[in-house]
């Protein structure tokens, strides 16, 4: 369902939503201006969950270099032997 809704825009902005529509980008003004909303909406969340990402991996037990490589190493020897490499 489509909402009505009286929003304000600088020349520069309404002179580059309406050049994207001349160049059949979008189909009007009000498509330029969703998809930027959209666009904005994705970031946000791929943003929380790189937070919470991060957060989690910082409340993790860290190991050192050498140990993350020697436990990569011990997994892909594993992984070769379940697949008889």
């Amino acid at each position: 369902m489509s909402v009505k809704a009286s929003i304000s825009l600088t020349e520069a902005q309404d002179a580059y939503a309406r050049q994207l529509v001349r160049e059949g980008r979008f189909s009007s003004v009000s498509a330029v201006i969703q998809q930027g909303l959209e666009l904005l909406r994705k970031e946000s969340e791929t943003e929380a969950a790189l937070r919470r990402l991060l957060a989690q991996r910082q409340a993790s037990p860290m190991v050192d270099l050498e140990e993350g490589q020697a436990r990569t190493q011990e997994m892909i020897a594993r992984k070769r032997r379940q697949r008889g490499l």
